[in-house]
């Protein structure tokens, strides 16, 4: 469902973008707000800021009937009422996102000094950031930097000569709106910001072998004639189990072989009717419990002990806890690695001796604040982001990052703790924001 739904919204923004081109229609990203359950403001795509795929939305009286802001001498948006008009520039060259504001009367500039000014930025949340500013050279200077995403509702409040002058608009990018049930159709899942222990991990590789100490060897305990074999390769005996008679040579009386441990046949040699040699007839192997022989190499040799846990996973996706409980003194001669023993349990039957594994070492912890999961992170614009979650709103976040590994990343800025954002699936997130008009290029 998620796919034809996301089919017929590109398909509505299609018809839409052409019907814009020849008629002036509706353009496509009202269309796709339309269809998703977003604002339904009269929209444009002109833009008068570097932003120049924002979508706008204005609601005040002093705009046109059709919401269009239309552009200044500054390439600003202007907001203009009986004479009085402000132009508001979004300027971010060489310096964070901040607002410049030029006043006029009777299209003229007036002088800073003239007037007051201040601007709300509503955003998702419930979020207000209120800019002040202060006169420089021939414009008003927002006094605190426009923190991305620039996604909001904004009030331009102004007085000049005695007089109070108020517009209002919306600026949305990054942000898209999916139903509950869509979201959930989608394998959308979500969880909350918050702190975490960063695990700094190695990973190595190795095989798993069966512990030495629970292999059983089993000979004949006299030479003679195998009367009878009960059991065969690969089957599991128990503990004092007939594996085999044998009719000894200088007696002629049969006894029976015995296994002595629980465990699984390895190997067999022998058959009926054939003689006892001086080779073992049965090799059993207890393998409830299995090590696994990890591979270290000189780079990591240093930072590798014992008693650090380790996550081992299997080709195929297993994965199992355990902790370094022996370094070997040794080097093996062919590849000049040391190896360093986890010890597992093997119950299950999992893991087979021979079989090659990836072992994850955790080597340090470190505590942090705020963190993400990986899974959650898209690439949107030129920034490193997550999708946080409003209701059935979802919007960019801007990170600033810090240490990861392959589950976690620190977040160092860009998002508030207690947010809840999304962990699987996002890239549907972003495409339907791309799709939708709701990004642009700085």
């Amino acid at each position: 469902m998620i796919r034809n739904t996301l089919l017929s919204l590109l398909v509505m923004t299609a018809i839409g973008f052409v019907a814009w081109q020849m008629t002036g229609a509706t353009p496509p990203s009202a269309l796709i707000n339309t269809a998703i359950g977003g604002n339904s403001h009269p929209s444009t795509t002109s833009s008068t800021d570097d932003h120049p795929d924002h979508e706008e939305h204005s609601t005040d009286s002093h705009e046109n009937p059709m919401g269009e802001i239309p552009k200044g001498p500054k390439g600003g948006k202007w907001f203009e009422h009986d004479g009085f008009a402000i132009e508001l520039v979004l300027y971010e060259s060489g310096v964070p996102p901040e607002f410049h504001a030029y006043p006029y009367l009777n299209g003229q500039l007036l002088s800073p000094e003239a007037v007051d000014l201040a601007v709300e930025l509503s955003r998702l949340g419930n979020r207000v950031d209120r800019i002040g500013f202060k006169p420089l050279k021939q414009f008003l200077r927002g006094q605190d930097v426009v923190a991305e995403p620039h996604s909001f509702d904004v009030r331009i409040s102004a007085s000049h000569a005695g007089k109070r002058y108020e517009w209002r608009f919306s600026s949305y990018e990054g942000r898209t709106e999916i139903p509950a049930e869509l979201a959930q159709e989608a394998g959308i899942e979500t969880e909350v910001a918050a702190s975490t222990n960063l695990h700094e991990t190695i990973d190595l590789t190795g095989r798993v072998q069966a512990d030495p100490a629970r292999i059983a060897k089993v000979w004949a305990r006299f030479p003679g004639m195998v009367l009878k074999v009960h059991k065969n390769l690969g089957e599991p005996v128990r503990k004092g189990e007939v594996l085999a008679r044998v009719q000894s040579n200088e007696s002629l009386q049969a006894y029976s072989v015995k296994s002595p441990i629980d465990g699984l046949i390895l190997r067999r040699d022998v058959q009926s009717g054939s003689n006892t040699g001086d080779e073992p007839l049965f090799v059993i192997a207890d393998l409830s419990r299995v090590w696994v022989e990890l591979d270290v190499f000189g780079r990591n040799l240093g930072r590798i002990d014992t008693g650090q846990p380790v996550r081992v996973r299997t080709l195929d996706g297993d994965a199992l806890e355990g902790h370094i409980t022996f370094i070997s003194p040794l080097a093996l001669h062919a590849s000049q690695s040391v190896q360093a023993r986890v010890v597992l349990d093997n119950s299950d039957g999992r893991l087979r001796p021979g079989q090659f594994v990836r072992g994850l070492v955790t080597v340090a912890e470190h505590p942090v604040d705020l963190a993400v999961r990986q899974s959650g992170i898209q690439r949107f614009r030129d920034f490193q982001v997550v999708f946080a979650r409003i209701g059935d709103s979802y919007e960019v976040r801007m990170l600033e990052l810090g240490r990861q590994n392959g589950e976690w990343v620190e977040v160092l800025g860009g998002l508030e703790p207690g947010t809840e954002y999304v962990t699987a699936n996002s890239y549907l997130i972003k495409a339907d924001v791309e799709k939708s008009g709701a990004s642009h290029d700085h």
